[in-house]
């Protein structure tokens, strides 16, 4: 373990090995220990704004998932399933909480986050799950295998054009608005460099098939000990598959879906209105 300091909080880093992996985390701040699941091709640094205005109030713990920055694969190329994210999840909290903690899942997150509690669930109090991204959720077969063959087609583009071809289509597809409409100002650059692209090709080829190949858990999230807030963006289009995800998961756990600043991609650009929407939730 490492120590590092930042403006915000002091930032301890470390390495978990897992099975076939190596992890690296990131914990910053006190209080309640709070786990952040990334979305898209995000690593333990994606949402450090997030992170700066949460430190005051929690404890928050992010990580690389496997394959990304520096969560190195022991076997490079080997295919990445969902059910090694939920276990490296359940590993990195056996490591260093000492009692069911808080999480917030966005979007690939969020599907790690819902596994997770239906396996899990004696390790999570509470699971906000923003906007999942998992057809497995949708109630109609015909609209769940839609958008497992989307998926397929968005790497079919990436396969064929690069990132330029596939980051407007996926963007598209969750209703990421690229111009960003309200963006808070001030927030901490998120360059498009080599390591953000090599974790992007990694997200649209590796994770992308353990999406569409994911069957999902449904019946096991009615029984699960966590409780389980469903969550979309205010912006985000009511006919994205994301979105419909969240509102399918509200209706089979019988829970109201709460609504969060911004978009799909709020947690980076509302980091400020997302802290304090997440200490009101988390802290009513």
């Amino acid at each position: 373990m490492t120590t590092t300091t930042t403006t915000a909080a002091t930032t301890t880093t470390g390495l978990l090995p897992v099975d076939g992996a190596t992890l690296y985390f990131e914990q910053r701040g006190t209080g309640p220990l709070l786990l952040i699941s990334q979305s898209g091709e995000g690593d333990a640094g994606r949402t450090t704004d997030l992170v700066d205005a949460l430190a005051d109030d929690f404890t928050v713990l992010t990580y690389d998932r496997r394959g990304l920055s520096r969560s190195t694969l022991d076997a490079p190329g080997e295919p990445v399933t969902m059910a090694d994210h939920v276990d490296d999840a359940h590993r990195l909290l056996a490591h260093v909480a000492d009692g069911p903690a808080l999480m917030l899942g966005c979007s690939f997150g969020a599907v790690i986050g819902l596994h997770l509690a239906a396996a899990y669930g004696e390790q999570v109090d509470t699971l906000i799950a923003h906007e999942p991204v998992a057809p497995w959720l949708l109630d109609a077969p015909t609209a769940s295998d839609a958008h497992r063959r989307e998926l397929a087609h968005l790497q079919d583009l990436f396969a064929t054009g690069g990132l330029p071809v596939a980051l407007p289509a996926i963007a598209a597809s969750l209703g990421i608005d690229p111009a960003q409409p309200g963006a808070e100002p001030g927030l901490t650059p998120q360059p498009m460099d080599d390591r953000r692209r090599a974790n992007f090709a990694h997200f649209i080829t590796a994770e992308f098939t353990a999406l569409r190949t994911d069957p999902g858990c449904r019946d096991r999230l009615r029984a699960t000990p966590t409780r389980i807030l469903p969550a979309t963006g205010r912006t985000t289009p009511t006919t994205v598959f994301d979105y419909q995800a969240a509102h399918s998961l509200g209706e089979l756990i019988g829970q109201e879906v709460i609504t969060f600043p911004g978009g799909h991609n709020g947690n980076t650009t509302h980091p400020r209105a997302w802290a304090a929407h997440l200490r009101a939730t988390l802290h009513p």
